[in-house]
């Protein structure tokens, strides 16, 4: 299947789950998360869940690394739409955070942490392959972001389906996730 493809049908598949549905896979994610093997970490860029397009819940999973290390950066995406740049904004509890472009919520704080300083990265996608690519909303924000990331960072999507085999129309500078957490399995790559 190409990303087009890819995008309707997962698009499709997740609008198909129920709430009750979503917070049962959620749970069944954050239990895969906790029991990966997530090493200590300083930083990490987070994403605020889109509830229309029916995301997983990516707060579970940082409040959750957050109540490991009380001292852990945890930073949310900026997005500059005219550039398809990123910036990864420091929060805290109390960061205000306001609705933008796509309807995305993004924080208000104005401290901004280099890629190279960041550890971790929660990637949104629709649908990744059983090579760790995926297929996100088709911007290129993520791919272009991770590029400037360090080799070490640890790149970490969340997913309620399975693997498709092979997403056929990967570009060269498509960065693939070192681990999916679905939630019935856990996918190193």
């Amino acid at each position: 299947m190409d990303k087009k493809e890819i995008r309707v049908a997962y698009r499709d598949k997740r609008m198909e789950l129920s709430e009750q549905e979503r917070m049962r896979l959620d749970d069944l994610l954050l239990i895969g998360f906790q029991s990966a093997g997530i090493p200590f970490l300083n930083s990490l860029l987070s994403f605020w869940p889109i509830e229309e397009n029916n995301e997983p819940d990516s707060h579970l999973f940082t409040e959750y690394l957050r109540f490991r290390n009380p001292e852990l950066k945890v930073c949310y995406p900026v997005a500059d739409f005219t550039d398809r740049t990123m910036q990864a904004v420091l929060t805290d509890v109390d960061t205000p955070f306001t609705r933008h472009e796509l309807n995305i919520l993004e924080p208000q704080g104005t401290e901004i942490i280099p890629p190279e300083e960041i550890d971790l990265v929660f990637v949104p996608l629709l649908a990744f392959d059983t090579e760790g690519y995926r297929v996100g909303y088709g911007k290129g924000f993520y791919d272009i972001y991770l590029a400037s990331c360090r080799p070490d960072c640890i790149k970490v999507g969340f997913s309620y389906f399975e693997p498709v085999d092979r997403i056929v129309d990967r570009h060269e500078f498509d960065v693939p996730l070192n681990l999916c957490i679905t939630p019935y399995n856990q996918y190193v790559f």
